[in-house]
């Protein structure tokens, strides 16, 4: 086990150094610009820029790269340093995005501002940065976007320049190699391609709708999860998508989601909103009746959609909507009842996502205990909380990391990163523990005493946001589905009209069987009906003519050469194995 301050890491140093660095050498180039914020993200940096009517363009990025390892080679040094809210207004006066961040952290009862200095450039920055500028080994500039200042579409738009960096060469162009693979592997693109979800102005942005090809996707995910969990005693329930403010106001969201929430006019004077969790109705399912200690454990599951109000900025193809369908389970226990529960649950995710062939590591997100007001609950408790759950952990692997500020407000989590084809590491199921909404919500059972008691809550989510899930599975098999979860598994294609009609039966027959079929009955010529097959990436393709007539079939399977000559019965037996077996 190994604790991380996250993000405070030798990477996080290397991105945000570079970020002030292209800050540097954007200035030499445009002197007059306007500084906005320079952060590390998860794979780089960006920074944004008021350039006034100027812009850069990715033919500009040779010139400032050049004025970048000139920087770097001088090895600087970065110093951390702090003044008076008064002193950094001066020091700022011609940069209004600082001088508003100054103002907010005024408000915010701030008395000091931190500032880092690496040559003669001083940013308003908390840090933290690398010691010297050589600890940045290498780095790409790697594209220009619009951003609006501070993410509201009523406030400017600025340039953000995004880039990447690392400590030395290789992972840089490791890196790179994998930007390279992800961008042929575009979930929009693939999408739009295979015909698997739209979006449209006039329903509005994050708002993705699926089409029969997409749900498909969707309907066999939602089995395989109900498939995992009901044996482990999951219950399937249903909530509506809307509730009263004060829902959330009790479970505490409202004070900390406020301004994610959607708001819904209503003919009463009751408030209601969009539901942005689901956590609190499940609550209340538990408590509209008595419950024992022999009713414990409860379990409760469903896929359901919740809502948030992000950005337009923020909005990306499946990854970021404003939709977003998640497999949400709640479980109600005895404190004794934890470790089993969680281990259980543990499981569920360790089988779903070996059928994805995508490896998991496990990690424990607790609550910084340097900024308290970002959780509720009792301090004894939550350290109770995170000790059980670290105990679990030491029980299943033999190494961890913990990262500090990353739990959830109510309470610590197990959270589990996935790695996809391309070496990409997701961040997607958890488990989270909570003692905190039992007590708001005050939930009871009377235990073996005859005592009212408080029970236990379990969080889980398994795949997470179901559209980002997706969004990561296409990418992941570049939209070329394993036989269990392709849309349409097999593709029939008579070599002319006269073998239609027996084409049918044969689909007939398989269809009725289980499997997914679709009959090209073009006019068009075998070669291109074969062709169009494989751009839809099927995993069986059949051209179907005297021989096939006969029963006798020539299949063409997904990135093979050969073919495999097989009779009805055994073609059918094979997809019927590989369907059950997920294979």
């Amino acid at each position: 086990m190994s604790q991380n301050t996250e993000p405070k890491n030798k990477l996080f140093k290397i991105r945000h150094s570079a970020s002030h660095i292209m800050a540097m050498a954007v200035l030499k180039f445009y002197p007059d610009a306007k500084l906005a914020i320079g952060p590390p993200i998860d794979d780089g940096f960006y920074y944004d820029f008021d350039l006034g009517d100027k812009t850069i363009s990715v033919e500009d990025f040779k010139k400032i790269e050049k004025e970048m390892w000139s920087i770097i080679n001088s090895d600087i040094e970065f110093k951390a340093s702090k003044e008076s809210i008064a002193a950094a207004k001066k020091r700022f006066k011609d940069q209004p995005y600082k001088l508003e961040s100054i103002e907010d952290l005024a408000k915010e009862g701030e008395s000091e501002i931190g500032l880092y200095q690496s040559g003669d450039f001083i940013d308003l920055c908390k840090g933290p940065h690398v010691g010297k500028s050589k600890e940045i080994g290498a780095f790409k500039l790697l594209k220009v976007a619009g951003a609006y200042w501070r993410g509201d579409e009523k406030k400017k738009m600025l340039q953000r320049v995004y880039g990447t960096a690392y400590g030395d060469k290789p992972s840089l162009n490791k890196h790179l190699k994998q930007i390279e693979e992800a961008e042929k592997r575009d979930h929009r693109k693939i999408g739009a391609e295979l015909d698997l979800f739209t979006f449209s102005e006039l329903v509005g942005g994050g708002l993705p709708m699926f089409t029969p090809y997409g749900q498909v996707l969707r309907d066999q995910i939602e089995k395989f999860l109900e498939e995992l969990q009901i044996p482990h005693g999951y219950k399937k329930v249903w909530i509506p998508h809307i509730a009263k403010k004060e829902l959330y106001q009790t479970s505490g969201h409202w004070d900390k989601f406020s301004d994610d929430i959607f708001h819904v006019s209503s003919k009463g004077e009751e408030a209601f909103v969009l539901k942005p969790m689901n956590c609190p109705h499940h609550i209340q399912i538990y408590a509209s009746q008595a419950r024992s200690y022999r009713d414990l454990p409860i379990r409760y599951f469903e896929v359901t959609a919740m809502y948030r109000d992000e950005q337009t900025g923020q909005l990306h193809g499946l990854s970021r909507v404003r939709a977003i369908t998640i497999d949400d389970a709640h479980c109600f226990c005895q404190p004794d009842q934890v470790e089993a529960e969680v281990k259980a649950n543990y499981d569920i995710i360790q089988e779903f996502y070996k059928v994805f062939d995508m490896p998991l590591e496990a990690t424990l997100s607790l609550r910084d205990p340097k900024q308290a007001d970002k959780y509720i609950g009792d301090p004894k408790v939550w350290d109770m909380a995170e000790d059980k759950l670290r105990q679990i952990l030491q029980s299943r692997v033999k190494d961890f990391k913990e990262y500090e500020g990353e739990a959830a407000f109510y309470g610590p989590k197990i959270d589990f990163k996935a790695t996809d084809a391309i070496g990409r590491e997701w961040q997607l199921a958890t488990i989270q523990l909570d003692f905190s909404l039992p007590e708001r919500f005050e939930l009871e059972y009377i235990d073996q005493n005859s005592q009212k008691t408080r029970p236990v809550m379990l969080h889980r989510a398994i795949s997470g946001s179901l559209e980002r899930f997706l969004s990561i599975l296409i990418e992941n098999y570049a939209g070329a589905f394993p036989t269990w979860l392709a849309p349409v598994q097999v593709g029939i294609l008579p070599v002319s009209g006269k073998f239609n009609d027996d084409a049918k039966k044969l689909g007939d027959k398989l269809t009725a069987s289980g499997i997914r079929v679709e009959i090209d009955e073009g006019d068009d010529t075998v070669s291109y009906k074969i062709r169009k097959a494989a751009k839809r990436k099927l995993p069986y393709v059949l051209v179907f003519g005297d021989k096939e007539k006969d029963g006798q079939l020539n299949v063409r399977v997904r990135g093979q050469e050969k073919m495999e000559l097989l009779d009805v019965e055994s073609f059918i037996k094979k997809l019927q194995e590989q369907i059950k077996n997920k294979s």
